[in-house]
């Protein structure tokens, strides 16, 4: 499942400076649109090369995610136990860490298509969620939605529902125990190391 959502979570690429003005369900399938394309032709990201699916998804994902919100609805209560400084700390290591299991399922995009429910949401709501179902051939579909968020800059991405489970909340026990053995600095040690780790496969499978 994880890497089903990492594909599809490619499909936030920046398309234009208008994008900003699109409504939120416009703006995912114009974006999903053209990535699918970009993967299909893309014969570097297909074979795995994860430096360069790291680099595309650094480039183009991250300006439509709310990595701080996203951290402090997986950090829940404990959120208010970090000072600003840890706080920095958490959004950059837990935008590194989802990135990197983002990157590293990409090459896994076997021909999906994309379905978009129609949005239900009044003017003036500033915050929707975006439901969609991908399918595979040979396969059950499964449901992808996304919790966006009206900002100044656009709207953004602060959560993803893959068949009923959230990525943010899900990590959630795990954080909460790490923060119960270890405080806070140890929850962002701990994200530290994995990130090292998953570093170093992403180099010895570039080279």
């Amino acid at each position: 499942m994880i890497k089903l959502l990492s594909a599809i979570c490619l499909s936030l690429l920046t398309v234009s400076a208008g994008a900003q003005d699109l409504a939120p369900d416009a703006l995912i399938k114009s974006i999903s649109d053209d990535v699918i394309g970009i993967i299909k032709q893309d014969k570097e990201i297909k074979a795995g090369d994860r430096k360069k699916i790291n680099d595309l998804v650094d480039a183009k994902v991250l300006p439509h995610f709310s990595f701080a919100r996203m951290t402090a609805l997986a950090m829940g209560r404990n959120w208010r136990k970090a000072n600003a400084e840890q706080q920095s700390a958490l959004v950059s290591e837990f935008r590194n860490l989802l990135v990197r299991t983002y990157s590293g399922a990409l090459s896994t995009y076997k021909n999906e298509v994309i379905e978009f429910k129609p949005l239900r949401a009044a003017a003036g709501d500033a915050d929707v969620t975006v439901r969609t179902q991908v399918k595979r051939p040979g396969s059950e579909p499964v449901s992808i939605d996304y919790s966006m968020e009206k900002t100044p800059s656009g709207w953004k991405v602060y959560d993803v529902v893959v068949g009923g489970v959230s990525l943010v909340t899900n990590y959630r026990d795990s954080f909460n125990a790490q923060i119960h053995d270890g405080g806070v600095d140890g929850l962002i040690k701990s994200l530290a190391s994995k990130n090292r780790a998953l570093e170093s496969q992403t180099g010895n499978k570039s080279k």
